[in-house]
Parts: structure tokens; sequence; C-alpha cells
């Protein structure tokens, strides 16, 4: 027989996968020999034989980790890592005799391994000081997940497309995932940062506000430029000033010549 079965799991419980397959009440299962190992891999996740498990013959990596249900032949991990995700098999022999062995049950179970993403962390950084709208970078962060995710932003619920973003990988295999929008806020808006995976998605809110209040510098002119000014200004008073005083009297002198 060969089936396919998917089960998922997050990084450190305990999941269960199901062999499907039960040893007849009538038969002895020390007749049978039970082998759960990783797909199209050498690593054996598990191995029963003569009724007893085969410790010497299981992977490194599942030492003290697996365990199997002898009755319906469920492989139990844990606590699950992330490494364990992929497909396994369970393959069942039945051995009345040391020559007479064929494969009775063949199934293939797949393993999918989640981690929690932290919740977004929102910052910003404003490069604007003036009365024009203000220009500042968003960044939104989440590390320790998996599998890789998904980010998207929004604002005011409208989708925003991000200018950068990068994902890199752990020493575990977990996703850190950093992505960058550059915005000019002319009002209010509430920023969302959403990350996805796996079926899964956390986000986060933030309420971007235009600074308010500007302050205009007003640049004084230099000393010698004052110093001109004032020398002109008081030379045109004096000009009128004295224009005042004279007219008149030049006007009145004039008029008496003439009738003389």
């Amino acid at each position: 027989a060969l089936e396919e079965e998917v089960v998922k799991s997050k990084m450190g419980e305990k999941v269960g996968l199901p062999c499907g397959y039960e040893i007849p009440s009538s038969e002895s299962i020390l007749n049978y020999r039970v082998y759960w190992q990783k797909k199209n891999k050498t690593e054996v996740a598990f191995a029963h034989a003569s009724g007893k498990e085969v410790d010497n013959s299981k992977s490194e990596r599942y030492k003290n980790r697996t365990e199997m249900d002898t009755r319906n032949l469920t492989l139990w991990i844990s606590p699950v890592e992330i490494l364990d995700n992929g497909s396994y098999q369970c393959i069942v022999q039945n051995h009345r005799t040391s020559r007479d062995t064929i494969v009775v049950w063949d199934k293939t179970v797949t393993l999918f391994v989640t981690a929690d993403f932290s919740k977004p962390n929102i910052t910003t950084e404003v490069f604007t000081n003036s009365c024009e709208p203000t220009e500042m970078v968003v960044r939104c962060s989440s590390h320790g997940g998996f599998p890789k995710p998904q980010i998207s932003g929004t604002l005011n619920n409208k989708s925003a497309v991000w200018n950068a973003s990068w994902v890199s990988k752990s020493n575990l295999n977990l996703y850190n995932v950093t992505a960058e929008l550059w915005l000019s806020v002319t009002k209010d808006v509430i920023f969302t940062c959403s990350i996805e995976y796996n079926g899964f998605a956390k986000s986060t809110s933030l309420l971007l506000k235009k600074k308010e209040g500007c302050v205009i510098a007003t640049v004084l002119p230099p000393y010698n430029v004052i110093t001109a000014s004032s020398i002109i200004i008081i030379i045109f008073l004096l000009a009128v000033t004295l224009a005042a005083r004279y007219l008149p009297r030049h006007g009145k002198c004039s008029f008496l010549f003439k009738k003389q």
C-alpha cells in the first residue's frame, strides 16, 4: 500500500506521525520489522525489530527524541526541530522466516514544521525639519520564525509597496525578516506591518504623525552691508532736510526780484 498524509507541528512541540497500519491481533509483533526513515535520505528516525527498538540504527539527530507506539506504529517526535521538516516513510516488513521477508506496508507522511515569528516591530526615522511634508523611513522587522515569511504593509488599509526587504537565516534555519518604506507624510496615517507564514499571521500598527509646527530661521545680512545701508539712509535724510530749508527761501527771492 502507498499512501500520503500531511501533519503540521510547531517547533518545540510533540508530534505523532501515523503509520496507518496495525499488527493483526492474530500475529505477534516479533514477526515484524518497522522502519521510520526520512524519505530520499539515509536518516533513520526509528527502527523496531524482533519486538524491540533497534537503537543503534537510529540517526544521531533523532537520539532520545523519537519513540514508537507498538500498537498502531505511530512515530512520536519530541521536541520537534526545524530540521525535522520533510517527508517520512513508514515501512513495515513481515518476516515469518529469515528467508521470507515481504513489505506489507509503505506509507509517506509529510511533516510541516513551523516556528512562530516575533511580533513585528515598527521603527521610524524622520529626516526633515521644515514645514514641508515630513520625510521619514519606516522599518518593520520580525525574527525567529519558519518557514520563509511574506511581509506586507498598509497605509490606512491601503497596500504599501516596500522599497527594500530582505530575509536571512539563523544557525537553526530560522528566518529573520526586515523591510523598509520611504514615506512623505502630509497628514496623520495608520501604518500596519504584517508577517504571514504557513497559514499564520502576526501584525502591528503604528500612528505616523506629520511633524507639527515649523521654525523659519531669519538670516541676518553681513555687518558691512548694514553699515553701508545706514550711511545711505543718513545722507538721504540730511538731503531732504536741507532741501526743505532751502527751497522755500529760494522761491520767495525769485518772486521779489521779478516784481522790482
